[in-house]
């Protein structure tokens, strides 16, 4: 079984290109930044940068919506694969072919607002309670 899943943020906008020879089916690569659980020193986080690329619909959606410092989670699988360089040096690839890609954070909490909300914004699906003082709840 070959499957990944990771979040984290993307490092720079992705590159999208439209190959001509198979029928312009885009191709969109990005790196993501994954922290990992412990770092070097307290405090100190570290993190991995992994190369991704996406194919098709997914490749559209990542060229439309998707952009540096955005956090996201994917799936997909390892693919390794080789090629000569200029040189004549033999460079060794290995990346995830993304099957799947959704936001991890609302557009409230990528903004760096600092609390995560908007005021009188709903985006996250939750309406906002009203208040109330303890002696004047709706409900008992």
């Amino acid at each position: 079984m070959n499957k990944v899943i990771l979040m984290g943020r993307l490092t720079r906008d992705p590159e999208v290109r439209y190959p001509q020879g198979n029928n312009g089916t885009a191709v969109a690569r990005y790196t993501l930044a994954v922290d990992r659980r412990f770092g070097k020193k307290e405090g100190e986080q570290n993190a991995d940068f992994i190369p991704c690329v996406a194919f098709g619909k997914s490749a559209e959606f990542a060229e439309k919506y998707l952009h540096q410092g955005v956090k996201i989670a994917v799936s997909g699988r390892i693919q390794t694969g080789s090629y000569t360089n200029r040189d004549g040096a033999k460079v060794f690839t290995t990346d995830v072919i993304i099957e799947e890609q959704e936001f991890a954070e609302s557009k409230a909490a990528g903004s760096g607002n600092g609390n995560g909300h908007q005021s009188g914004s709903y985006d996250d699906g939750f309406r906002k309670m009203p208040q109330y003082a303890d002696d004047e709840l709706p409900f008992l």
